[in-house]
């Protein structure tokens, strides 16, 4: 009878190293762009085309917190009523917002919330343009 010999291995089985390192790769794959809020950033600046007054109704807000619907007075306690009213007339305009810039960022967000509880859901925010002429 003949004896065998066994010889030692030397190769490193590589598969589950393989295994491990993809599985982590995807783990922050996934999580790191979870890791992003909160970065602050400059927005960039638009260049934006000169809006039709029939493109919708403008809302605007002055400095001593006076609305206007179009160019007209509102009282503050008629707003919702009267952008009602001017809304039913015509449903698919859109709102447009014009705040002055010294308006807290918390009056324009209530406007906001005001202007969504009427049902109107199109709302924008009017700026003034870059652009060079």
């Amino acid at each position: 009878m003949k004896k065998h010999k066994y010889s030692t291995l030397a190769q490193i089985n590589v598969t589950s190293l393989v295994d491990v390192t993809m599985v982590l790769l995807i783990i922050f794959m996934i999580t790191a762009p979870m890791l992003r809020s909160g970065i602050e950033v400059t927005l960039p600046r638009a260049q934006v085309d000169a809006l039709k007054e029939s493109d919708g109704i403008t809302v605007s807000l002055t400095p001593d917190r006076q609305i206007f619907l179009d160019a007209d007075l509102i009282k503050e306690t008629e707003f919702e009523i009267e952008l009602a009213r001017r809304f039913r007339e015509n449903p698919n305009k859109a709102v447009f917002i014009q705040a002055d810039q010294a308006i807290p960022y918390g009056e324009v967000i209530h406007l906001i919330d005001r202007i969504k509880r009427v049902g109107i859901h199109h709302v924008g925010l009017i700026v003034e343009s870059n652009r060079k002429k």
